[in-house]
């Protein structure tokens, strides 16, 4: 079974995390497996796990990828029927977070353990701004369970390319002075038609808005810091004046209304769920936003009974799939 999972998945590492003996010591762990995981069961031997894991991840000096069974949920969603969350959830959450950890989303089944009546998603993968930084195209999957309770993981880093970006709306343009004027200019200019239609036409003023007022903005930041690093030295050797204060508040300002918009940027591309109770750190939710863009795409579809993974016939599937549905008397209402 395992070398048919092996050539199927075409597995370049396998890692068995649990077997099926009553007792397991870590003795038993290091010698059949060396680092494998698997989370422990009460409360404070979780705490003693994860402290023992972070000092492991503080030691690396390379992208960290930690997976296997961690005997714990995150959210109230990955337990079927749950009242509420344990201590043991939030415990780690927080340690999730204080190691800027991403856990990788799960796209094709909601659920990795299950006995009998009970399911819930416990095992999962974490894995670091460095390695995400490392290997940018890694997403999971879910493989099938068999005899065992739990489900196979599969990570993968395999580049596909996803064709033409679709235009979107930026949370982070409402915070600049002149957008909403420049909306409202440019659709009075448009030619009276359909609402549609007009729509479309105004993404073409709005990417070149976009593209004068928000591009690059890492380097408009990277200036503005320039600018305040030359006044601050201007003050050290003692210029210092009325004139050289105002520049540097106005300076310290945009640049923090750059920070902020970037800030809304990353957590409108994440959509974290994490987003609400964590600091402005948007290397992290660049990362969370990237893992996002991996786990949407499509790399297969079933089509009258054909499998299809060619990514021009995927997409020639789901035009043609709309395209029928949204003309003529098969119009949805």
């Amino acid at each position: 079974m395992v070398k048919e999972l092996k050539k199927k998945y075409r597995l370049n590492m396998l890692g068995l995390i649990e077997t099926k003996r009553e007792v397991v010591t870590k003795f038993d762990v290091a010698r059949f497996w060396g680092c494998a995981l698997y989370g422990a069961h009460v409360r404070n031997e979780k705490l003693v796990m994860w402290e023992e894991l972070s000092y492991i991840v503080g030691l690396c000096q390379v992208p960290v990828c930690l997976m296997g069974d961690f005997n714990v949920i995150l959210r109230l969603e990955e337990r079927k029927d749950p009242t509420s969350l344990p201590a043991s959830a939030e415990d780690f959450k927080d340690w999730v977070q204080d190691l800027q950890l991403v856990d990788l989303p799960l796209s094709d089944r909601k659920f990795t353990w299950f006995r009998g009546q009970f399911c819930s998603r416990i095992d999962r993968i974490l894995v670091s701004l460095e390695w995400l930084e490392e290997f940018p195209d890694t997403r999971m999957k879910g493989g099938p369970r068999g005899l065992s309770d739990h489900c196979l993981l599969i990570l993968e880093d395999t580049r596909v390319s996803m064709g033409l970006r679709p235009f979107r709306s930026l949370d982070s343009w409402f915070t600049h002075g002149g957008f909403l004027r420049m909306v409202k200019d440019e659709w009075r200019n448009l030619v009276d038609d359909q609402f549609t239609n007009k729509l479309k036409a105004l993404s073409v003023p709005l990417r070149r808005w976009h593209k004068d007022n928000f591009r690059d903005m890492d380097n408009r930041i990277k200036k503005l810091e320039e600018e305040i690093k030359k006044v601050d030295d201007m003050v050290s050797t003692g210029n210092y004046d009325k004139t050289v204060e105002a520049r540097r508040k106005a300076l310290v300002t945009c640049c923090a209304k750059w920070y902020t918009r970037k800030g809304i940027l990353w957590k409108q591309m994440s959509r974290s769920q994490y987003a609400k109770d964590m600091d402005k750190n948007t290397r992290y939710f660049h990362n969370l936003a990237s893992a996002r863009r991996r786990n949407n795409r499509i790399d297969s579809l079933l089509i009258n009974g054909r499998l299809v993974q060619n990514q021009a016939g995927i997409k020639i599937a789901i035009r043609g799939l709309y395209k029928e549905r949204y003309t003529g008397r098969n119009m949805l209402l």
